[in-house]
C-alpha cells in the first residue's frame, strides 16, 4: 500500500487545514495511506513568524523528496512559485471575508460604534489601509502571531478593542462564536486567494498531480487564477495594500480589484468581467507549460483558465493606466522604510 507523505507546519490551524485535505483525499482514494509530517522551524526563524520561511522550509522537504505534498492557505503562496513546484489543487473556498473579533468588554459593538481612538489590531496592510479610510475614528496597530496568540493578546492585554482576522481561519478552528462582525466588500475587500487552500506538489510528479487534481473546485480555481494574475501583474505582494472581490454568475466571472496608499487616503478600484462558460468536454492538447500563476489544473478546461488569467491581467492594466503604479510605489517605499 502506497504511503503519501504530507508536509505541514506545527500550528493548530495548519494541522486542521492539512487534516481536512487528507480526509478528502482518503474519501476519494480509500486504498491509500497518508502520513503527516510536521516541520518544526529553527526557533530563531519561527520567532519572526514569517510565513514565507515556513513555505520555503516545506518546499525544501518537497524538493528533497521527504514529503509528496504540502497544504497551504492559498493567500500565503506567491503568484510565481520557485521552479520545480506547482499548486496541484485549489480546494473549494470557504468564507473569503475578514471578521472582527471584539475584546469581551466591547461584545455587541461594530467597528462603527467602537469609541473614538479605539485600537484595532491587524497584521495586514491591506486591512489597515481600507479600514482607516472607512473608519477614521479608529487607530490601527500591528498585531503578530498565530490565531491563538492573537486572540490571547486581545483578551489578556488591555491594548486592543478588537482585532481583524480571516473568517475562514476562525471557522476552521471552530471559533465562529468569537466573530462579532463580518466585513463585506464595501467595508474591506479580501486578500488574493483568501479562504481557499492550495496543495503544492513537485511540478513533474504526475502521480501526485493526478491524485490532488481531483480536489480542484472549478469556481474557486477560476476566481483565484484571476485574482493571482491581477496581483502578479501589479507586482503586489504582502508589502502593499491590494485587495479583490470575485463572483461567478451566469457564466460570467466578475473581478473587482483595488489598490490603496498605506494610510488609505488614496485608493483606486475597478471591476471587469469575462465569459468563462465553457464546453464540458476538455479538448485541449498537451501544453508545454501547463502552469498559470503557479497553478496546474489539467482537468479544468484550459480556455476558461486562460480567460480568468486574462481578466486579472486586464484589470491590473486598467488600474496601472489610471496611475495605480505611483500609489503602489509610494506604499512600497514607505513600508520598506519601516
Amino acid at each position: 500500500m502506497r504511503v503519501i507523505r504530507v508536509g505541514t507546519r506545527k500550528s493548530q490551524l495548519a494541522r486542521i487545514q492539512t487534516d481536512s485535505v487528507v480526509a478528502m483525499l482518503k474519501t476519494l482514494n480509500p486504498g491509500l495511506q497518508f502520513e503527516i509530517r510536521d516541520k518544526i522551524l529553527d526557533t530563531a526563524l519561527s520567532k519572526i513568524g514569517e510565513k514565507s520561511l515556513f513555505t520555503k522550509e516545506l518546499e525544501h522537504a518537497l524538493e528533497r523528496n521527504e514529503v509528496d505534498l504540502v497544504v497551504h492557505s492559498l493567500k500565503d503562496l506567491p503568484t510565481v512559485l520557485p521552479p520545480g513546484f506547482t499548486i496541484g489543487a485549489v480546494c473549494k473556498r470557504e468564507n473569503p471575508y475578514d471578521a472582527v473579533v471584539f475584546h469581551p468588554k466591547f461584545v455587541g459593538k461594530t467597528l462603527e460604534t467602537l469609541p473614538e481612538k479605539s485600537v484595532v489590531g491587524t497584521s495586514s496592510l491591506r486591512r489597515a489601509a481600507q479600514l482607516q479610510r472607512k473608519f477614521p475614528h479608529l487607530q490601527f496597530k500591528s498585531i503578530r502571531g498565530n490565531l491563538n496568540t492573537r486572540l490571547q493578546k486581545l483578551d489578556e492585554l488591555q491594548e486592543f478593542s478588537a482585532i481583524i482576522l480571516a473568517a475562514a481561519g476562525l471557522q476552521r478552528m471552530g471559533w465562529q462564536n468569537r466573530v462579532g462582525q463580518i466585513l463585506h466588500p464595501e467595508d474591506c475587500m479580501y486578500a488574493v486567494g483568501q479562504g481557499a487552500l492550495g496543495v503544492e506538489v513537485r511540478a513533474k510528479d504526475q502521480d501526485m498531480l493526478d491524485l490532488v487534481g481531483m480536489l480542484h473546485d472549478p469556481e474557486t480555481l477560476l476566481c483565484c487564477i484571476a485574482e493571482r494574475a491581477f496581483l502578479r501583474h501589479l507586482e503586489g505582494g504582502c508589502s502593499v495594500p491590494v485587495a479583490v472581490h470575485t463572483a461567478i454568475k451566469d457564466g460570467q466571472l466578475y473581478l473587482t480589484g483595488g489598490v490603496w496608499s498605506l494610510d488609505g487616503s488614496e485608493s483606486m478600484q475597478e471591476t471587469m468581467q469575462a465569459t468563462i462558460a465553457v464546453p464540458a468536454q476538455h479538448e485541449d492538447g498537451p501544453e508545454d507549460d501547463p502552469q498559470l500563476v503557479g497553478i496546474t489544473a489539467q482537468n479544468i478546461p484550459r480556455v476558461a483558465q486562460l480567460a480568468a488569467e486574462n481578466l486579472g491581467t486586464s484589470l491590473a492594466n486598467l488600474l496601472l493606466n489610471k496611475g495605480a503604479k505611483s500609489i503602489l510605489d509610494v506604499a512600497r517605499q514607505l513600508n520598506d522604510a519601516h
